[in-house]
């Protein structure tokens, strides 16, 4: 059997799809962040399993979820990635011939603006989709957690369509976060940002992403994208800036 675990905020746009997708599993539970729209709602109508925890970092949320699983076996997908059914298929069929492995990756199709970026960095975007609880487990990080397991990692064959954008302005608040939770763990560390941190790095990230990752390939997307996620960069170090002189 197997348990499928998500964490939410306000996702009542892409909740029952999720649900709908994963009829497979043994049980669904959702750790939402207490969601302002339905999403709690409508997860309960359909049968999933809720609990609410306040949002303090992914490593934690989504190891909060892991102690809630029933089962050995658990996916974690995220609410913007579609589980098609052939992908499904595909995990149930490697849980039922004695799995070599103790995790399995997934390849993600990354669409922004209505346009599915084929560079720009995401040309090689896998992440672990399936796992035994047991055996692995998130790391510390604030944000962008790793799995982290000391046994090897298999892959599907199938995709995940990763429909992340939603608005330009929810995608820029989803960066936003990420520079928070980003400068929480440099202030952390004691790192103090100077003009490297402030015009080198958002610098370099955009060259990086736009030319090195090919991003122009992907056309004004692929400027768009580049050009904010450097932004990004740029605000994680104002707020480190701003928390060390104690700035609101």
């Amino acid at each position: 059997m197997i348990s499928a675990l998500a964490i939410t905020y306000n996702e009542e746009k892409n909740v029952e799809r999720y649900i709908k997708s994963l009829s497979f599993a043994g049980e669904i539970i959702i750790v939402d962040s207490f969601s302002t729209d339905n999403t709690v709602e409508i997860a309960k109508q359909l049968g999933a399993k809720v609990v609410q925890r306040e949002f303090d970092n992914f490593s934690a949320q989504k190891n909060y979820a892991l102690s809630l699983a029933n089962h050995d076996w658990v996916t974690f997908f995220d609410l913007d990635e579609i589980v098609t059914p052939e992908l499904a298929e595909e995990i149930t069929n490697t849980l039922k011939t004695n799995p070599k492995n103790e995790a399995y990756k997934v390849k993600r199709n990354f669409y922004f603006m209505g346009k599915r970026l084929k560079y720009s960095g995401f040309q090689t975007d896998t992440v672990v989709r399936l796992f035994n609880k047991n055996q692995c487990k998130y790391n510390g990080k604030l944000v962008h957690e790793i799995l982290e397991t000391s046994k090897t990692i298999g892959k599907f064959k199938h995709h995940v369509e990763h429909q992340t954008y939603k608005s330009f302005d929810n995608y820029n608040e989803k960066l936003t976060l990420y520079s928070k939770l980003q400068a929480e763990a440099l202030f952390k560390k004691n790192i103090r940002p100077n003009f490297y941190h402030f015009l080198f790095r958002p610098w370099y990230r955009f060259m990086h992403q736009y030319f090195l990752r090919l991003g122009f390939l992907d056309g004004k997307e692929g400027f768009i994208i580049s050009y904010v996620h450097a932004f990004s960069v740029f605000k994680r170090y104002i707020q480190l800036w701003t928390m060390y002189r104690n700035i609101e």
